[in-house]
């Protein structure tokens, strides 16, 4: 008799535990990564094991929180022939995988798979999975718009704006800051939309327009970089199993430690304060930090209004 294939093996064994009540409907079932370290398998083995479940019945994927447990009671997905798959369709199942599992769990296959279509199906719409990873990100970036051209705003308000949209796409899509890079930038027209954004707030004030690209540059990587975070946490959490919560709680015993002596007496006497007053770590209010405080120093370098010119260089502050 033939071996069960590894893949399989993991599928029994996770409908088992389903079908027993080891998981319960709505609970979250092991990631890819997990299901790959765990079982000892290759992440596209731990892929096609979860897509089979999925195609079972037995879970389904919820944004934000993952591959959970399906109501067994529900109707199994609906698969897809050849004249349904679409670009679009495509584009769409493709964030969605991203937005559960992250870029790592994404693939030809594995998309194919959640559309019930055939791989090489795929082809026929996207040529591999940089042009598709492309236009998953043009995608996201083109899902907040702002109202039409010569809309009265100041240049400040118009930033903030700007930064904040960004702030949201990359939170409802954990992996989107990561497709772009600065050094490699791809053509993306709904990203330029952002930027357009942030060029007009500094068109006029009498800055360079290599002034005005590298601000433009700076208020996006910084967005950029802080919400790389979210994604960074996610793969963490998944990799190790445990939560960060649970990792400060591990490793508390080594930062008391650190805090001992005066090598570092500023860091250890903050952390004394911070800790003692239950200092939680919010990705939110470090964004709105940094957003004022790059747009406080941007506004010492601003004329009071526009077309203003700088003969010395600096120009006077305003509270935009």
């Amino acid at each position: 008799m033939a071996e069960e294939p590894p893949f399989q093996r993991i599928v029994t064994e996770l409908s088992r535990r389903i079908r027993d009540g080891e998981f319960a409907p709505g609970d979250r079932v092991p990631s890819t990564r997990r299901i790959a370290r765990e079982w000892g398998v290759a992440t596209a083995t731990a892929t096609k094991a979860l897509t089979t479940l999925r195609h079972l019945g037995l879970v389904r994927t919820e944004p934000r929180s993952g591959t959970i447990v399906a109501d067994l009671a529900g109707d199994a997905p609906a698969r897809s022939g050849p004249r349904d798959l679409t670009r679009d369709r495509l584009v769409r199942t493709a964030i969605e995988l991203a937005d559960a599992e992250g870029l790592d769990a994404l693939s030809m296959r594995a998309i194919a798979a959640r559309l019930g279509a055939a791989t090489m199906s795929t082809y026929r719409h996207v040529a591999d999975k940089h042009e598709l990873t492309a236009l998953m990100a043009d995608a996201a970036y083109g899902e907040i718009g702002y109202p039409e051209t010569g809309e009265p705003l100041a240049w400040r308000p118009r930033i903030e704006r700007a930064a904040r949209a960004l702030w949201t796409l990359y939170r409802r899509h954990p992996w989107l800051p990561h497709v772009d890079s600065l050094f490699r930038p791809l053509p993306l027209p709904n990203l330029l939309t952002h930027d357009e954004q942030i060029l007009r707030a500094l068109d006029g004030h009498g800055l360079t327009p290599a002034e005005m690209l590298n601000h433009s540059i700076l208020i996006y990587t910084q967005v950029q970089s802080l919400a790389m975070q979210l994604e960074r946490e996610a793969q963490a959490q998944s990799a190790s199993g445990i939560s960060g919560e649970e990792w400060v709680a591990r490793t508390a015993p080594a930062m008391a430690a650190l805090m001992t002596g005066d090598r570092h007496p500023v860091w250890s006497r903050m952390m004394a304060v911070v800790t003692a007053d239950g200092f939680d770590l919010d990705l939110d209010a470090l964004f709105e930090l940094g957003l004022r405080t790059t747009l406080d120093g941007l506004a010492a370098r601003m004329p009071a209004e526009p077309g203003v010119g700088r003969p010395d260089g600096l120009a006077a502050r305003v509270d935009g």
